[in-house]
């Protein structure tokens, strides 16, 4: 059977993780539309520092804008990374473990349900999986 590429799965993974976490990043600040549009998350910043705040009950609105903009910014980050390829290692593992985070506030703060119906296992389980794929190749029998 035909030969099949590690880093041509590793090449898609990246690009789709990437894409994911730069899309939940452009529904907060509103480029996917304005709040309560179909397929809108948030839609805008402060939507998403109160979703923040339901995770992270603990959470003043204060530090809960904290916990927010670090969020931001290491999805941004590691999207980037991912994308470009750069450092694929680390910004995977840093997926995956913002991944993890984000599907434990999730199921301790909602239910198991919200990190199943949006993936975050998934995702987290992708991350996990793109910092372990080398540039070898393996074939399917």
């Amino acid at each position: 059977m035909k030969n099949i590429s590690l880093s041509n799965a590793g090449f898609i993974l990246r690009i789709f993780l990437g894409i994911t976490m730069l899309s939940a990043v452009a529904d907060r600040f509103g480029f996917w539309g304005a709040p309560g549009a179909p397929g809108v998350a948030w839609g805008n910043w402060n939507n998403f520092i109160a979703y923040t705040q339901t995770l992270n009950s603990f959470a003043s609105k204060s530090v809960a804008g904290i916990l927010g903009a670090l969020a931001t910014f290491f999805e941004i980050s590691f999207g980037l990374f991912l994308i470009i390829g750069f450092k694929t290692k680390y910004a995977a593992l840093g997926t995956a473990g913002l991944m993890l985070l984000f599907a434990l506030t999730m199921t301790f703060s909602i239910s198991i349900k919200a990190p199943l119906d949006y993936s975050v296992f998934t995702s987290f389980a992708a991350a996990l999986t793109l910092s372990a794929i080398d540039k070898t190749s393996f074939s399917l029998d």
